[in-house]
Formats: C-alpha cells, structure tokens, sequence
C-alpha cells in the first residue's frame, strides 16, 4: 500500500514537471520548432508515465484480489482441516503464542491442582477452552505426543474433550487444551463452597446418583473399550466437570497412563492426589484399572456424605497427627442401621431414596477394598448402579489407608526442604480414637520403610 502510493505520488510529480517545462519553452521559444519538438516529447513523456501508473493500479487492484482470494481460500482449508482432524480425534498442535494469547497471558486462572494450574482460555475462531499447564514432566517428547493422540482419539459421551496440546521451548512447561465446560468442577457442587468467583451449589440427590452413574460409564470405557487401556490415576471431584445439563465429563488426562490388554499391571511414579490413590499403588506394588476403581469410591463416599474421605483434624507433629476418615464412619453406621445420617446435611433426607442409598454406598465400600482383586470392575459397578447387579455387603477390612504425610520433604536443622531425599510410604491402619467426641481416627504404623 506503501509503495503504491509514492508511485503515484512520484509520477504525479513527473507530470507536473513535464507541463511545467512546457509553458516555459512555450514563453521563452514562441512558436518556434524547438519548441513543438519540446511539447511532444513532454507530451509523449506524460502520457508513458499515466500509463505506467494506469498499469500499476490494475495490477495492485488484481494482486489485491488474488491475495485476499488466496487467503479467503486458505483459511476455508484450514477450517475444513482443523473440522477433520477434530472429527478424526486428532489433536491440534499449538503454538505457545496462540496459547499466551487465548489466555490472556495465562491470568484467567481456573483452578489448581497436582500436576499444574489450569487456565481457561478463548482461541482465534471464538471456541472456549481449558488450558492446563504441566510443569516437571518426565516424559520424554516422544512418549508425550503419542500418549496425547492416544487420549485424544477417545470418544465417548462421558469424557472432556482433549483438543489438543503444546510443548513450549525447551520442553517445558507442556500444555493440554481441553474443551471448557460451563459449570466448571464436582468439588464446587458436593462440598461447602471455598472456591471464590466460581459457580456452586449444592446437588440434589438425583443428580449426584446420576452423575455417579456417568463417571462409571466413562471408566469402564477408558479400561474396557479403547484399544489400549486407559488409566486415568487421578479422579477426583476437581477433575469430573459438570456441563450445562449437569451431565458429568471426565477430565484431566495429564497423569493417565496406556497399559497394553497382555500386561495386569504397569509400573509408574506417584503423581495421583492424598486421599485418592490405592494402597497398593502407593506401596510401589504398580497400578492397574483397579486403582481407578479405588478413587472412584472415594469420590461416590464424599458425593454422598458432601465432604473430604480424609480430613485432618490435629495438626500436630507428622507422629501425632489425627484425621477423621469418612468411610469408617459410613460402615458404622451402616452396621448401626442409620446409613441416612452419613449424608450430606444440606440436602432433605425424605428426598433420599434410602434403598439407592444402600446401593451407592455398597458399591463405593466395595470400590475401596484394599485388595485389588476383591475390587469390582467398572463393567460391574456400572451394572450394580444400574440395578442389573445386585450389590451385596462389602466385607469388613482394616481400612487400609497410607499415610502421604510420609512422602512430604523433611525439614532440616534450619527449617528448609532436603529435596534430595524422600521418605517412602507407610502402610497404616485406621483405628478408632479414644480422644475425640466425633468419630475420628488415628494413625498406627504397621511397617515402617
């Protein structure tokens, strides 16, 4: 545009020479023949130059049109392949930028959790999302995509949708970009709101058997009917989100892991939430679709009761510390025939249908078995929800849980954090405690490592 303008600029100003250098023979040469062979040549010279700009302008105008025709036609190509690699369940490789800029330099911040913070974000053609960023990834680049196109060819009613990632320079931080979805997370809406600017409430019974029903759906098709079996080690309330119908959406496939249909277990560092991670996984026995099974107990307990499975109530020294473990109050009461009062005390009880009652709460306690094996399947425990199955009583365990505190860095003389040394876990049991009114429990090590 630039460069189309001082052309014409400068042969404007050519023309104008060439008639001013006409009327100045023509007062200083009359009529003479200098003078006409000085006027055609001026006239000739205007008219090449009116020509050339003629030229010039038809020739921009046409490079204009064909540019935007180019562009017009490019980005038709770019929509047509983004809407077939969506359709195909290929995931969108993006550029940090776009990222950066989606997110406003990455300060819409939606929540935060283990593996990194998420962000919601709005991309280029209008489409809203969740970005999460993972920060001390061990994966190598390799393992990393493949695992994301893996995850993302899923597709199921019950599952987020993975739209793609990016790996920033160096390969670090990495980023997955998922669909955004409007009621954000369960937490919000099972537990007493702590969650400032985000939308809350309190679930009605039907909805939270509901949901329970849709997460077991989306398991069991995670270990069950993808081609490589997909663990996810990390449900939680804070990572099954809640569309506009309240319809429940599996999400945050950032620590899921492939396990091939020939091995039973696969062997993977702790990188799963306190309060939600199988025994047996955290005593680096390895992990199977069973560990899954085992959260989502926990999380079907505290949809029910609408509180935290573990809740530490003494913050005392790491030795001393006291916590209320809501799974061994459920069986109490269960055995004392009051199962009612273990539910969340915001709902209407004659809204609970104690009969569904017994169903979730028998499958959850089945769920969180300390053995794998006595553990259902996804398979069952979505015919169990379903009333297709019935659902005996749980056997009595030990209650099983272990202490996470243990792998929390040690404090040296000065009070800072020896990163280089980590305490295993520790296999404990949960005992009644003689010192608090509510029923709580405490801490006794069975094996020290």
């Amino acid at each position: 545009m630039e460069e189309d303008t001082r052309s014409i600029l400068i042969s404007i100003a050519i023309i104008l020479l060439l008639i001013t250098s006409i009327i100045i023979a023509r007062l200083s040469l009359k009529l003479s023949e200098s003078f006409y062979l000085i006027c055609g040549a001026a006239l000739a010279a205007i008219l090449a130059v009116a020509a050339i700009v003629v030229l010039r302008i038809r020739y921009s105008t046409r490079r204009k049109q064909l540019e935007h025709q180019l562009s017009f036609q490019g980005r038709e190509l770019r929509i047509e392949y983004s809407f077939l690699r969506k359709v195909a369940g290929v995931p969108t490789k993006f550029r940090h930028r776009e990222l950066e800029e989606a997110t406003d330099g990455f300060r819409s911040l939606l929540g935060r959790g283990g593996s990194g913070a998420v962000f919601k974000g709005i991309l280029s053609d209008g489409t809203a999302v969740a970005v999460k960023r993972i920060d001390g990834e061990e994966r190598g680049e390799k393992e990393f995509k493949a695992e994301v196109a893996a995850i993302a060819s899923v597709q199921h009613l019950n599952l987020a949708r993975l739209l793609g990632y990016c790996i920033a320079a160096g390969g670090s931080p990495r980023f997955l970009v998922y669909e955004f979805v409007f009621n954000g997370s369960l937490d919000n809406w099972i537990f007493p709101k702590i969650k400032p600017n985000q939308r809350s409430g309190c679930l009605p019974w039907d909805l939270r058997c509901r949901i329970a029903l849709d997460v077991a759906k989306a398991l069991n098709y995670l270990h069950r009917d993808c081609r490589s079996c997909v663990l996810h080690l990390d449900v939680k309330p804070e990572n099954i989100l809640l569309d506009g119908d309240f319809r429940a959406l599996v999400s945050d496939f950032g620590l899921s892991k492939l396990k091939g249909r020939d091995e039973s277990r696969v062997v993977t560092t702790i990188r799963g939430t306190r309060g939600y991670m199988a025994p047996e996984w955290l005593l680096e026995n390895g992990v199977s679709e069973k560990c899954d099974v085992y959260s989502y107990g926990m999380v079907v307990l505290e949809m029910t009761g609408g509180r935290r499975c573990i809740t530490e109530l003494d913050k005392g020294h790491h030795s001393n510390k006291k916590f209320q473990f809501f799974p061994r109050i459920v069986v109490e009461k269960l055995k004392e025939g009051k199962l009612i009062e273990v539910v969340d005390d915001r709902l209407d009880k004659a809204d609970v249908d104690e009969a569904e009652l017994r169903r979730m709460v028998g499958v959850a306690l089945w769920c969180i078995q300390e053995k794998p094996r006595m553990r259902p399947t996804m398979a069952e425990v979505v015919e169990m929800l379903e009333g297709r199955m019935p659902v005996e009583d749980a056997p009595d365990t030990q209650m099983l849980v272990v202490d996470l505190l243990s792998i929390d860095e040690d404090d040296d003389d000065d009070g800072n954090a020896r990163k280089d040394k980590r305490r295993l876990p520790r296999a404990v049991v949960v005992r009644d405690s003689p010192l608090s009114v509510a029923p709580s429990m405490a801490f006794s090590t069975l094996s020290g490592r």
